[in-house]
């Protein structure tokens, strides 16, 4: 099998080492199936898309609509790499799923407004299919509504006409969508369970996603009940385009 590439933007390596093993996870993939490329460590090696079964991308801590004088070098650098690559991702309409971050880095590539409308706190969110996305061979097997994790400072308020929304909650329109046939991204996190997102959560406890004194409250907000759909679609995705 051609193998599949993770692009991580993490610069801790516990939560990125953990982002790992829960792709892997989640996936079914094996180390030598899933290639992980560390961005924010060094630039992208050249990918040859006919050598690749598919790409993910996960989070991060970047933020797409930030200004670029606030934006680090190395956040502009991979920012630079990554509309370079999907340039030849989107016209070739080749297996892509980027998770979180990866909504920001397509949202961004497709002319989407990008801002702080529909931030979420760090929790669990209701998710729910749309009509385009009962129809999606990606979500087979989902219910209509079902639980994701959460936690970001941005998010997409207008998705533009190359995009088709596929998910959405009561406080994020815009969940999930396509672009073209295979190039997927989420605003949640497929990829975590409770372990996963409380490592993140102590991790960027001063990254401003949550105020001082509600470190306690957040984990509770994660640990409330159990999220088993979600990670569905990431082993959909690779038995979908596994070559």
């Amino acid at each position: 099998m051609k193998p599949f590439v993770l692009l991580a933007t993490r610069a801790e390596d516990l939560p990125a080492d953990e982002e790992y093993a829960l792709f892997l996870r989640f996936t079914g993939l094996q180390p030598d199936e899933l290639v992980r490329v560390r961005l924010e460590a060094e630039p992208m090696p050249r990918l040859d898309l006919d050598e690749l079964s598919g790409i993910f991308v996960g989070g991060g801590p970047f933020n797409a609509s930030d200004p670029d004088e606030k934006k680090s070098a190395v956040q502009l650098r991979v920012e630079a790499e990554i509309s370079a690559l999907l340039d030849d991702v989107i016209a070739r309409d080749f297996p892509f799923f980027g998770a979180c971050y990866g909504i920001g880095t397509v949202g961004a590539h497709q002319g989407a407004t990008i801002d702080r409308m529909y931030r979420e706190a760090i929790s669990i969110v209701p998710v729910s299919v749309t009509e385009a996305g009962g129809e999606d061979p990606l979500l087979t097997g989902m219910p209509r509504t079902f639980d994701a994790f959460v936690g970001h400072k941005e998010a997409i308020s207008a998705l533009p006409m190359s995009a088709t929304l596929l998910a959405s909650s009561p406080t994020c329109p815009v969940q999930m969508f396509r672009v073209g046939t295979n190039v997927y991204a989420t605003q949640f996190h497929p990829e975590l369970d409770a372990a996963g997102i409380t490592t993140r959560i102590h991790a960027y406890a001063d990254h401003g996603y949550f105020a001082d004194g509600e470190l306690a409250a957040t984990l509770d907000a994660v640990n409330r009940v159990p999220v088993p759909h979600a990670g569905r679609m990431l082993r959909t995705f690779v038995e979908r385009y596994a070559r």
